[in-house]
């Protein structure tokens, strides 16, 4: 079942039952009205039969039916019956003999209990009224079918009937065009999405000029795009740079093993050429090695967070960096330790890192001329500031927004070893853990990275 059509029958259901609540309310009240009118009316005739009687009493009977006979034709099937306190009957008028009733000793007494009462008899209403009389006291009961009430309300049930019939069409008719016009815009949007494609990615959804659901739901789809756009863009160029950095290895290799076996060799040069491949072999291994860090940052559901002293982790970098080379010198420094421990935990995976921080360490080892590479960490209420300072090359402001690209390697740099993946590892590692990385460069102060990490305390 589409959605116009569920629009359209739930429109339907509720105006009619809208208009089912009011014509039952009108017809309930009109009932009511009918009722409480046609009470009033017996009432009255009672009230003036019982004058009627009080005047002339039981002696002038003719004159009284000849009256009651004059005005029976405002009432259908009227009766009228007079009794005494002691349930004698002392008058009685019937339109036809079919209007004549039995009235039993408990309904009398309840008339002079109440000295008027209002019942029925079959399908007639009736009226009881006790009379203390200048004579001697009475009862007078009156009963009539009021026809033209009930001919009144049969013509106000066909007439609710059929408005009720056309305000159900109606209100099919209304909802289908509401609901043509409403999703409109949805099927509009459905069509646009049905022509994007891989390939055209750069195509948007119109939003419109409204603020509705819509406009928003619009916009988020456009957003989304924009999203898997820079997706499908990065995607393509990794596999651009990563399909040329792994072969660059494969290529030297095998020319390497063309060469060799083209004819016999010494036991050295076979020894110089094994060293050569096994050192490109090596930088395969590490390549692919940050290929799957990289792709493994990707999926932050398979990833398994803890709480991680920063601390720790920076004391065990310092420890790995320097054991690479004797050149390298990391200086470590602290803040004074907060009393609360949850401000020097951040919530995450400590592999991970350590694998981002020690990039960061590693690179400013490698790049500066001292191999130095001066860490800070600091503690602020809510965050942890991991500052690494390094004196090598200055990094121009237009070339900051490249280095955490993967395998973007500075012109500078080019003659260094290395695939270019570092920043771009540690830069989506430290956005895994909500954090973020500044870098400020310039000739006096060196290369500055800073990172900026959640304690676990403002995480929770």
């Amino acid at each position: 079942m589409t959605i116009r059509t569920k629009i359209t029958l739930l429109f339907t259901v509720l105006v009619t039952a809208l208009l089912l609540l009011t014509a039952y309310s009108v017809y309930y009240l009109s009932s009511i009205q009918r009722k409480a009118v046609f009470k009033q009316r017996l009432s009255g005739r009672a009230h003036n039969a019982a004058q009627l009687f009080n005047i002339l009493g039981d002696t002038s009977q003719a004159l009284l039916k000849r009256i009651d006979a004059s005005n029976a034709r405002f009432y259908s099937n009227k009766s009228i019956q007079i009794f005494s306190v002691g349930k004698t009957q002392l008058y009685k008028f019937n339109s036809s003999e079919a209007d004549d009733f039995q009235l039993d000793e408990a309904t009398i007494d309840e008339i002079i209990r109440q000295k008027e009462l209002y019942f029925k008899i079959g399908r007639r209403d009736a009226v009881g009224h006790y009379e203390k009389g200048s004579r001697l006291p009475f009862i007078i009961v009156i009963t009539a079918y009021d026809s033209d009430g009930h001919q009144w309300m049969n013509e106000l049930e066909k007439i609710l009937a059929t408005s009720l019939l056309g305000g159900m069409a109606l209100a099919m008719l209304v909802g289908y065009l509401f609901s043509k016009q409403l999703v409109k815009p949805i099927s509009s949007i459905i069509e646009e999405v049905n022509n994007i494609s891989s390939h055209n990615l750069s195509h948007r959804i119109d939003a419109g000029s409204g603020q509705d659901e819509l406009f928003q739901l619009a916009n988020t789809f456009n957003d989304l795009l924009n999203r898997i756009q820079e997706s499908f863009t990065i995607q393509r160029r990794f596999i651009s740079n990563a399909s040329h950095e792994l072969s660059t290895p494969l290529t030297s290799i095998s020319s390497q093993l063309e060469v060799t076996l083209h004819k016999n060799r010494s036991e050295e040069e076979y020894r110089k050429v094994l060293l050569s491949i096994q050192e490109d072999v090596q930088q395969m291994r590490q390549l692919t090695k940050s290929l799957l860090e990289i792709a493994k940052t990707g999926h932050q559901g398979s990833i398994e967070l803890h709480e991680v002293r920063l601390d720790e982790v920076l004391l065990k970098i310092t420890g790995a960096v320097q054991k690479l080379s004797p050149d390298y010198q990391v200086q470590l420094n602290f803040d004074e330790l907060p009393e609360d421990e949850s401000r020097c935990l951040v919530f995450g995976n400590a592999d991970l890192l350590y694998s981002a921080i020690s990039n960061i360490v590693e690179n400013g080892c490698k790049y500066s001329p001292d191999h130095t590479s001066k860490v800070a960490l600091r503690f602020t209420e809510n965050e942890l500031i991991v500052d690494v300072l390094n004196q090598g090359d200055v990094i121009a402001q237009e070339e900051v927004e490249h280095i955490f690209q993967p395998f973007y390697r500075s012109p500078v740099n080019s003659h260094q070893k290395g695939f270019g993946l570092g920043l771009a590892l540690a830069k989506r590692i430290i956005g895994l853990h909500k954090g973020h990385i500044e870098v400020k460069s310039g000739p006096v102060q060196g290369t500055l990275f800073r990172i900026t990490l959640p304690s676990s305390g403002s995480t929770q």
